[in-house]
C-alpha cells in the first residue's frame, strides 16, 4: 500500500489573551532548548538515574532563568509566574527534573533578617551562583508540616539544629539547604506551625557539612538529581542565617505570622507543578502521535484504528485543558488576586491528569512502551510523582473541599 504522508507533532503555541512578544520568545528559546540541549542528556542519564551535568546548570544560569520573578533590580529578569511557569513546562517536556531545578533558584534562601545580604544573596540567586535544597518534611512529618520535630535550640549567637529531614532533593549539590526546625513548642491557642522557622545552612557544593550526613533515597523516576535523607547532628547555624517567614500546615490562621507570604509560595509550586506536569503529559502525547504512524499492524498504521485515534484525541484535549488552567492561575497570581482554590484545582487536575495520560500513551505504545527503548516509560515514572509532591492530591482535595464546606 502506498506509504502515508505523516503529521508531525506541533507543540503549542500561546494564544490570546496571554501571548506577547516576550513570551512567544521565551517559549521558543526554551522548547529549543529542551529539544536541542536537555534532551539528549536526559536520555543518556535517566536510565542511569544520573545527575544532569553541572554544565547544564551552567547553561540556564547563562539564559537567566534562575532569576525569572526576581525583580531587575537583583539582576532577574522581573518577570511572573506565567513565564516561570511557561519555560518549566517547556523543559519538563525534556525531563521533568530540569524543570524543577529552576525552583531552587527563584530567590529561595533568601530572606535573610540582614537587608544588604538579602539583595546580595539575591543577585546571585538570580545569576545561577545561590542553588538550594529545601529540607522540609522528616520521616514523620510531610504533609502535615506542623508535626516537624527537628529543633533548634538557641545558644549565644547560634542555633544548634538537631533531628532527621527527609525528601531533601539536590541537598549534596547545593549551594545551601535551607531547614525547617521547631525553635519551640506552641503555647495556648497558638497554630499548631507556631515555634517553626526556617534555618539556612551554608555549606560547598559536592559536600555536605559537619554535622550533617545525607543518604540517598532510591527512587523510581525523577531522575537528574539525588534525592536525601538527612540527619542533623548539632549543626549550627548563625543567628544572621536564621530566615524570615513562617511555615505551617495547611489548616494554620491564615493571619498568623508571615503565613500569607508563604502561602502564596505554596500556591506558585502548586502553579509551578501543574505546568510541569503539562509537560510530562505533553511528551506523551507528542510521542504518542508519532508512534501511532510509525507502528503497523494488519497493513496499516496502528493510527488507522478509530479507538487509537480517539484515545489520543482523549489525551490531547485532556493536556490543552490542563495547560489553559496553569496559565489562568498563574495570571491570576501575578495579579495579586487570592487563588489558594485554584492553585489547588489546577494542581490537582493537571497532576492526576499527568498520571492517566502517560499510562494511556504506554498502553498505546504496546509492548514497546514497558520498555527503556522508548521515552514514554520515563513518562510514566516521572508524571506518577506529581501527584505526590508539592502536597498530594488528597492535600489539594482538602484545601479545595475547606474553602466550599465549613467543619463541623
Amino acid at each position: 500500500m502506498p506509504k502515508q504522508d505523516r503529521h508531525q507533532p506541533r507543540p503549542p503555541e500561546l494564544l490570546s489573551p496571554w501571548r506577547n512578544e516576550t513570551r512567544v520568545r521565551l517559549q521558543r528559546e526554551a522548547r529549543a532548548f529542551a529539544r536541542d540541549v536537555v534532551m539528549p542528556i536526559a536520555d543518556e542519564l535517566d536510565p542511569q538515574k544520573g545527575e544532569m551535568p553541572r554544565s547544564l546548570i551552567d547553561a540556564m544560569a547563562e539564559k537567566g532563568w534562575f532569576g525569572i520573578t526576581i525583580p531587575a533590580e537583583y539582576g532577574g529578569m522581573g518577570l511572573g509566574v506565567f513565564e516561570y511557569c511557561l519555560i518549566s513546562e517547556e523543559l519538563s517536556r525534556a525531563w521533568l527534573s530540569v524543570g524543577s531545578i529552576l525552583a531552587r533558584g527563584q530567590g529561595l534562601g533568601t530572606q535573610t533578617l540582614d537587608e544588604d545580604r538579602k539583595r546580595e544573596l539575591l543577585r546571585k540567586s538570580s545569576r545561577g551562583e545561590w542553588i538550594g535544597s529545601i529540607s522540609l518534611s522528616e520521616p514523620t512529618a510531610g504533609s502535615d508540616l506542623a508535626g516537624v520535630q527537628t529543633r533548634a535550640v538557641r545558644e549565644g549567637d547560634e542555633w544548634v539544629i538537631t533531628g532527621t529531614k527527609r525528601w531533601a532533593g539536590f541537598a549534596k549539590a547545593a549551594d545551601f539547604i535551607e531547614v525547617l526546625a521547631r525553635t519551640r513548642d506552641p503555647g495556648p491557642g497558638e497554630p499548631r506551625s507556631a515555634g517553626l522557622e526556617p534555618f539556612l545552612v551554608i555549606k560547598q557544593p559536592g559536600t555536605f557539612p559537619d554535622g550533617i550526613k545525607g543518604t540517598v533515597i532510591d527512587k523510581i523516576g525523577y531522575h537528574g538529581f539525588l534525592t536525601f535523607e538527612l540527619e542533623l547532628d548539632g549543626v549550627r547555624v548563625p543567628e544572621s542565617d536564621r530566615l524570615t517567614g513562617l511555615y505551617g500546615d495547611e489548616g494554620a490562621d491564615a493571619d498568623s505570622g508571615g503565613f500569607a507570604a508563604v502561602q502564596r509560595g505554596l500556591n506558585i509550586a502548586r502553579v509551578h507543578t501543574a505546568a510541569r506536569a503539562v509537560g510530562v503529559a505533553r511528551a506523551a502525547v507528542e510521542d504518542t502521535q508519532a508512534y501511532l504512524q510509525e507502528r503497523e499492524q494488519f497493513g496499516h498504521p496502528i493510527g488507522d484504528f478509530q479507538a487509537l485515534r480517539f484515545a489520543l484525541a482523549d489525551m490531547a484535549a485532556e493536556v490543552a485543558q490542563a495547560r489553559a488552567f496553569w496559565q489562568q492561575a498563574a495570571h491570576l497570581l501575578d495579579e495579586g488576586e487570592p487563588a489558594e482554590s485554584g492553585c489547588a484545582m489546577v494542581k490537582l487536575l493537571a497532576t492526576e491528569m499527568a498520571v492517566k495520560v502517560t499510562n494511556q500513551a504506554m498502553q498505546l505504545h504496546g509492548g514497546n512502551g514497558y520498555t527503556t527503548e522508548r521515552r514514554v516509560e520515563r513518562y510514566w515514572r516521572d508524571a506518577r510523582l506529581t501527584t505526590i509532591f508539592e502536597g498530594t492530591s488528597e492535600i489539594q482535595r482538602r484545601i479545595i473541599s475547606d474553602r466550599m464546606l465549613p467543619k463541623a
